[in-house]
């Protein structure tokens, strides 16, 4: 198969819901050398996996010669942009900081630091409240406001004039980053589509210039939920909030039919690679070939190709594999006692809930079931399980 273009790359990966209709806009993306942007709210310390296939696209978009801007909010979040039901709740001035610090170094370090970090709040900052209003407000009309998705959906119930002003805020970004950056480019997911047109719309009038924006879909659950903080399943990107492993087992258990668009939007594997994995997915599928593909792959692009190998050894461990390529734990226990070897590794808080589980069955040794809180583990290497996910090797020093 000849080469894609951007373009065709980023159809073929469903990557595409709204664009602007620029007669050039396609001919600029396969061209390559657009400076582009893509934002987030500081509302957590950590991106989740929701974020994700966003930031993976602002790579491909890299892989063709684009230049991205990582925007995070710390104006924008003190506000927070209108939710379908409700008002955000207001973030604390010092947790926003926080939030933002945490974002910038996962930023960075997802992209190898090839990338520039921007935070809203430099420029809004300098804005008087009757100056935003004069130099920005005027140029945008109620009823083009209200014809807003973001913003109609919530009249019936009610909305603040703070987040009503929201889509100016995030608008005038674009117009600022446009003046001073030469960005000439916004993608966000399909929730932002209001909020970037209102930035195409005063790049016109402001600067009588002309800006592109994408919009991509947002990626479901196999429930048809959108992954984030707000929906309860949150997959946090930062491993001390949610494990390597949590998130392998979590995408091998993704149905049949979410596990090609998985594929496309959460890995680089080309046309011809998903193709194949499916091909062999599909002679047998009680395998889940694909799913343990894409779960490689995801973890070997966040955190490394040392760490996929790792939490895929785990997997494979517990559920029938080897465990020859588990990494060792060494530990230094009390005693010999079960529940002081369970402590020593951090694997439960207290002796009391070590009894607890011992008792219940869900703690093994070397696939041998300890039911007896006082047993005594006579091996110096052994691999301990607990419950059903957990298993670790352990060395005794």
């Amino acid at each position: 198969m000849s080469k894609m273009t951007c373009y065709e790359d980023l159809m073929y990966r469903g990557l595409i819901k709204d664009m602007t209709n620029n007669e050039d806009f396609v001919e600029k993306l396969n061209a390559g050398g657009i400076t582009f942007y893509w934002g987030t709210d500081p509302t957590a310390d950590s991106l989740h996996i929701g974020h994700y296939s966003s930031l993976l696209t602002a790579k491909r978009l890299m892989k063709y010669g684009h230049h991205p801007i990582l925007l995070v909010g710390g104006a924008t979040g003190l506000i927070g942009d209108p939710r379908p039901t409700a008002e955000r709740e207001i973030i604390d001035k010092a947790v926003v900081e926080r939030n933002i610090e945490g974002i910038r170094n996962q930023v960075l370090s997802l992209f190898d630091n090839n990338v520039e970090v921007v935070n809203n709040y430099d420029w809004i900052k300098d804005f008087t409240f009757i100056d935003f209003l004069r130099d920005v407000g005027k140029y945008i009309n109620v009823n083009y406001m209200l014809n807003k998705d973001i913003i109609s959906r919530r009249l019936e119930t009610g909305i603040t004039y703070a987040e009503f002003s929201y889509t100016l805020l995030q608008g005038y970004d674009f117009v600022h980053l446009y003046k001073e950056k030469n960005c000439i480019m916004q993608a966000a997911g399909s929730d932002q589509w209001g909020n970037i047109t209102t930035g195409v719309e005063l790049i016109g009038k402001m600067l009588g210039k002309e800006a592109y924006a994408f919009t991509m879909p947002l990626i479901l659950d196999s429930t048809g939920h959108k992954f984030g903080k707000s929906e309860g399943n949150a997959l946090w990107l930062d491993k001390t909030k949610t494990p390597s492993y949590d998130i392998y087992q979590y995408l091998i258990n993704s149905t049949d039919d979410k596990v090609e668009e998985y594929l496309k939007v959460f890995t680089f594997l080309d046309k011809d690679e998903i193709d194949e994995v499916m091909r062999k997915h599909m002679e047998r599928p009680e395998d889940r070939y694909a799913q343990k593909t894409l779960a490689y792959e995801f973890i070997k692009d966040l955190h490394g190709e040392e760490e996929a190998k790792q939490v895929k050894a785990k997997s494979e461990a517990l559920f029938g594999g080897s465990t020859e390529n588990l990494e060792a734990t060494p530990i230094t226990p009390e005693s010999r006692n079960i529940l002081d070897i369970m402590m020593a590794a951090e694997l439960i808080p207290s002796k009391s809930e070590g009894r607890r589980l011992v008792e219940q069955g869900g703690v093994s040794v070397d696939n041998e079931k300890i039911t007896d809180p006082k047993a005594e583990i006579t091996k110096d290497e052994f691999v301990l399980q607990k419950g059903k996910k957990k298993i670790v090797k352990l060395i005794i020093k």
